[in-house]
């Protein structure tokens, strides 16, 4: 995260050279184009992060109140017209839908950030629902009712905080999912970054130097890697510390 942040503002573009070349010029070698390997590597974590943590957060902007209006909904009809379109969601190949959107509107960052986030929505909407459903029918929520409290009191206020360590937990697997999208998608051939400095896209054009340099591929691959596993690392210890947080005021 910090490399993918911070990269962008060290890097120096070097003197170009020969196609995966390496010397002293170049401490990472060449890449494809004759760059700088190390100064990809510092550029090409940017889009990557901003894509995949936008479309995680419109997936939970969207994910949340809908999954909260089918769980509280008094009537079965309007939660099933709710939640049976988001079957047909599922049963679209997410990389197919990827690659025909991005190929009828172009590889925007917008674009991209919007067909990623319909494609984790339904499932984050199933979980928010399934937790929402199970606080929806406790006892503190009946009392809500009895003591005529507001919507916003009982949806926002109670069932908002009884879900926060369900997302705080399921946003680190969706940021996963959202990377994995982006970087399939970049490796073929489909990027939000306009200059080919992505690591996927990297990993693409630097493959068939694998062997003079292997850094051009390897690296990236590594910051992809570090980046997944880390950030769902950094929200399972965050999914954790709200646990605890509002495990007490729920027993009281």
């Amino acid at each position: 995260m910090l490399i993918a942040g911070l990269g962008p503002l060290m890097a120096e573009p070097g003197p170009r050279g020969p196609a995966f070349a390496q010397g002293d010029n170049w401490l990472l070698g060449t890449d494809a184009e004759g760059r700088d390997v190390f100064t990809q590597v510092l550029l090409g974590g940017r889009s990557l992060v901003l894509v995949a943590t936008s479309a995680v957060v419109v997936t939970y902007l969207i994910a949340v109140p809908w999954g909260v209006a089918a769980a509280t909904a008094r009537r079965r009809a309007f939660d099933e017209l709710l939640m049976r379109p988001l079957d047909l969601l599922l049963a679209l190949p997410s990389m197919m839908l990827l690659l025909l959107v991005a190929a009828l509107t172009g590889a925007h960052p917008v674009v991209l950030t919007v067909t990623v986030a319909v494609l984790l929505f339904p499932d984050a909407t199933r979980l928010v629902r399934a937790s929402a459903l199970r606080a929806a029918h406790t006892p503190a929520m009946e009392a809500l009712h009895l003591q005529d409290e507001t919507w916003w009191r009982r949806n926002v206020g109670y069932l908002g905080r009884s879900l926060l360590p369900v997302v705080a937990a399921d946003a680190g697997l969706r940021f996963v999912g959202a990377i994995y999208l982006v970087a399939s998608a970049s490796f073929l051939g489909v990027s939000a970054d306009s200059a080919g400095t992505d690591w996927a896209v990297m990993i693409d054009r630097n493959r068939s130097g694998i062997v003079l340099v292997p850094w051009g591929v390897i690296v990236p691959a590594a910051m992809i890697i570090a980046l997944a596993v880390g950030t769902n690392l950094l929200f399972d210890a965050g999914s954790r510390a709200v646990t605890q947080e509002f495990e007490p005021r729920s027993t009281k």
